[in-house]
């Protein structure tokens, strides 16, 4: 119970500071930057709560995933509102897939954030936020 209410604080005012920077932009590109910056930015200021979200939470019971998907809901309404926001101004495909578009902009930042903590942080998270959003945004391929 102590854990989830922690993580439901922390993850409350993480959706807090991200809502309120995103309201001076206006892309979908631009968003989807601050939500990476902000989400590494967090983490890497807080190593003991990155720990906790990348491992200790992810070896918990079902239950306790159940109720921690609960806390991430909030998180993952405002990368849908991204996406949605990037199909309906031309800047994303307009027949992507939201929830597999979800799946993976929320599983490379984590998987990012997850690599940094079991690297024992030896390299700046936030300097990566730049690259991974490049990734995100343009895939492997090359551009034409």
């Amino acid at each position: 119970d102590i854990l989830i209410s922690l993580f439901h604080e922390k993850m409350g005012y993480f959706v807090e500071q991200i809502e309120e920077e995103l309201k001076g932009k206006t892309t979908a590109s631009e968003k989807m930057l601050v939500l990476i910056q902000k989400h590494f930015q967090n983490l890497s200021e807080d190593v003991n709560l990155a720990i906790v979200t990348q491992l200790e939470l992810r070896q918990s019971n079902k239950e306790l995933r159940l109720r921690i998907n609960d806390v991430l809901r909030g998180y993952l309404n405002l990368i849908d509102q991204i996406i949605i926001e990037g199909k309906e101004n031309g800047e994303f495909m307009p027949d992507l897939n939201n929830l597999l578009a979800r799946q993976m902009i929320f599983g490379t930042i984590d998987e990012t954030v997850t690599t940094w903590v079991m690297n024992e942080q030896k390299y700046s998270l936030s300097d990566l936020a730049p690259d991974v959003h490049r990734l995100l945004l343009g895939g492997c391929g090359l551009r034409s």
